[in-house]
């Protein structure tokens, strides 16, 4: 399957056909500074900012819109501000609607002179219609006032004076929109500007579900904090969202708004699913270092992490199995250019900008539906490339003097550099010499003990088996974390190994002291528990 090409857009009105990549039009209009297609890009629409002059006071229309096959002018109007200047299309192109003084007005394409529908009297501040869906749904959003609440309301078009569903607000300062595919409900985020209680930066958020069927649901979220991401999986069953103080906690719902699935926390607060739906990319950009997780979401897996740091833009490949990664400006002015990766976490490809250029967007090129295939998923990476710009060390500090030597083992580096001290003077500390005959005693115990057995080690010194290690509590939970801390060697990588078990098994045995409290356990914190007899094995094999 041959990887799709994105499109990389520099700020000219030049409208390019990517069969031949040969110039279909070039339109001169060099003050544009905002570009939009239609949804089947039948038509390209162009924005530049409103002004006058002494010999026109009343400004020449500042919003155009081009047939895309011929460069030609269709259709001129005026609208002032940036905000909400793009129109919204039906999927088919037949309809679309425009804002225009607080009223939702539909035109019959390709007839943009003469309105055939409004939604008219009600101070609409903004509008949403529904991806896809015949006949369509839209979503209008009025602002609060003088005390009263903000409201939204669900439509079916052209039935403008049957409401399907509404919701009011009393704090919400705007809304964001976010379609399931088919227009069949719609996430609604409400936030204010200044959170009056002074407990959050962010302001105050909510989120809230309505359905043309009339249903109002509120999701609930589980930690305190601003609400950074939200996202309908492609296949429309369930959404996801990223929440709460950094590192912000993710938790995938379904349509009753019920939490399925946690994420944990990381440092995040972005969502992407690709356009199957079987795969979810999670990222910290912004002010984060663009770490990245890759989900296998079927699986409920981790496939892959990544490091992408100054990340502007992310988009995935129509085809699914990639997608790709942005510096650009004005956001940033250095280190402008593109990457393509895999879902495996693998670079395929990156291009550095020039440095004398700025580059300002990215765009993959559109297929039809159908032209791809869900990517069947493989936990393997692929062959890839290495980044041209150094990554970030992830290894602790050591001095030049320490550098090419063997890393410290388990013991402290006070207690190592007390020892060597003793050890020239003659002299230990009492902390360092209690400390060292504890390390020799268990040694010759553990040297005895196999003398005694042929070398084996006998059932005394494995861990009994208790209610603990089936979910309960008590005494089995202290045996075996009692043994879990006697557990240690002079290896270096074996106590990594030993760490990373000892870790885990502590938070088991957290997590049992929770459920045995009567607390309602999640399903992934369910899974780790039932891991404790396999983790406990591979313990008791670096052990011996």
């Amino acid at each position: 399957m041959a990887l799709p090409v994105p499109v990389v857009a520099v700020f000219s009105i030049k409208i390019i056909s990517t069969q031949t990549w040969g110039t279909i039009a070039e339109i001169a209009k060099p003050k544009t500074v905002a570009l939009d297609f239609s949804s089947k890009g039948t038509y390209l629409l162009a924005w530049e900012h409103y002004s006058v002059t002494a010999t026109n006071s009343q400004g020449q229309p500042n919003l155009s819109v081009y047939e895309t096959k011929t460069g030609d002018l269709v259709h001129t109007v005026t609208h002032k501000k940036q905000t909400n200047w793009q129109w919204q299309w039906s999927q088919d192109e037949t309809l679309c609607a425009r804002l225009i003084n607080n009223d939702v007005v539909f035109y019959s394409v390709p007839n943009f002179d003469k309105a055939t529908a409004r939604i008219s009297g009600q101070k609409i501040d903004t509008y949403s219609l529904a991806p896809e869906g015949s006949p369509m749904n839209l979503i209008i959003y009025v602002q609060g006032k003088s005390g009263q609440p903000s409201l939204a309301k669900l439509y079916q078009h052209p039935k403008f004076d049957t409401t399907l569903a509404s919701k009011s607000f009393f704090q919400a300062d705007n809304v964001e929109f976010y379609w399931k595919r088919k227009g069949t409900g719609v996430l609604l985020l409400a936030c204010t500007d200044v959170d009056k209680t002074n407990s959050s930066y962010y302001g105050k958020q909510s989120l809230h579900f309505m359905s043309p069927k009339g249903e109002t649901l509120v999701v609930v979220l589980s930690k305190e904090g601003p609400i950074f991401s939200v996202a309908w999986s492609p296949l429309g069953s369930e959404f996801c969202v990223v929440y709460g103080t950094v590192p912000a906690k993710a938790t995938l719902f379904n349509l009753k708004c019920e939490p399925i699935f946690e994420f944990g926390t990381g440092q995040r607060n972005s969502i992407y699913f690709n356009p199957f739906g079987n795969i979810m990319l999670m990222g910290g950009f912004g002010a984060l270092r663009g770490h990245s997780e890759l989900w296998d979401m079927n699986a409920r897996k981790l496939i892959a992490k990544i490091e992408a740091p100054d990340t502007t833009s992310l988009a995935w490949s129509p085809d699914g199995e990639h997608f790709m990664t942005a510096t650009t400006a004005p956001r940033l002015k250095m280190g402008n250019g593109f990457k393509i990766w895999h879902y495996s976490g693998t670079l395929l490809y990156e291009r550095p900008w020039n440095a004398q250029e700025e580059l300002w967007e990215v765009l993959w090129q559109r297929f039809p539906a159908g032209t791809f295939k869900p990517p069947v998923i493989n936990y393997k990476p692929v062959e890839g490339i290495q980044p041209s710009q150094p990554t970030y060390s992830k290894q602790v500090y050591r001095p030049p003097m320490a550098r090419g030597r063997d890393p410290p083992s388990a013991l402290s580096i006070t207690q190592q550099n007390e020892e060597a001290a003793g050890e020239v003077t003659g002299n230990l500390s009492k902390q360092a010499l209690k400390q060292k005959k504890k390390r020799e005693a268990k040694k010759a115990a553990k040297l005895q003990q196999q003398q005694n057995n042929g070398g084996e080690t006998t059932a005394a010194s494995q861990p009994q088996t208790s209610p603990a290690s089936n979910g309960g509590s008590g005494g089995g939970a202290s045996r075996v974390l009692a043994f879990i801390d006697d557990i240690t060697t002079d290896d270096p990588e074996k106590m990594k190994k030993i760490k990373k078990l000892r870790s885990k098994l502590q938070e088991i045995a957290r997590l049992k002291d929770q459920k045995a409290q009567g607390k309602q356990l999640e399903i992934n914190q369910v899974e780790k528990i039932n891991k404790e007899d396999s983790l406990l094995k591979e313990l008791r094999e670096l052990n011996l």
